[in-house]
């Protein structure tokens, strides 16, 4: 895999955390932490050794709070968070990182509804805020067609589908991924694709 024409398995660790930001599934903060020194230490990639915290850095830490709405937060621990909020915090110390490319693994996984799409409004406006690339895994077929401008569908081990909402949510495509019969109609909100199962008895399931 390259990254900027680089091997990324190349790479030393901290140029690739200066480069790009990773957020996992289910990420794991230190008991006790609090918000913003959670935050901060996505200031480490540019930490040299010995060097001291900069005003940099704490400009670094107070954008990317005001970017996630978390300010308010700063003082108190991430353990006493929200669902919705912890997953803003941890955003937010990715984005201290100032890197041009962000990578989450099911971002929304244990999110109720509305703290999903608080968390994906979020990263949209942040791309198009500050032009931050986003790369997503979402098992959420109709939140990905509903966010994401450029959909990847992957089965057997290679990529099936690649392009825009229209060109790769089809009936045809949720067929052969998950074995599923569906039917794709136009959200008559974003006018992306959505998609409904079929189920057994030959209704469609609302998801």
């Amino acid at each position: 895999m390259l990254l900027d024409g680089k091997q990324v398995h190349r790479m030393p660790a901290r140029e690739l955390a200066r480069t790009m930001g990773l957020l996992p599934q289910s990420p794991i903060a230190p008991e006790g932490i609090t918000v913003a020194d959670l935050v901060g230490r996505g200031r480490n990639p540019h930490q040299r050794m010995f060097s001291r915290w900069n005003t940099e850095d704490d400009e670094a830490v107070a954008a990317a709070l005001d970017a996630t709405d978390t300010a308010v937060l700063a003082d108190r621990s991430v353990d006493e968070l929200s669902g919705g909020q912890r997953q803003r915090v941890w955003i937010a110390m990715a984005l201290a990182q100032q890197t041009d490319l962000l990578l989450l693994d099911e971002p929304t996984t244990f999110l109720d509804v509305s703290h999903q799409v608080e968390v994906l409004d979020l990263l949209t406006d942040l791309n198009h805020s500050r032009g931050t690339s986003i790369v997503m895994v979402l098992h959420d077929l109709n939140l990905a067609a509903r966010y994401a401008d450029h959909l990847i569908a992957l089965a057997d081990g290679g990529v099936h589908a690649v392009g825009g909402p229209h060109e790769v949510l089809t009936e045809e495509t949720v067929q052969a991924v998950f074995g599923l019969t569906s039917r794709v109609l136009e959200d008559p909100t974003s006018g992306r694709p959505m998609m409904l199962p079929i189920g057994r008895h030959n209704v469609a399931v609302f998801v």
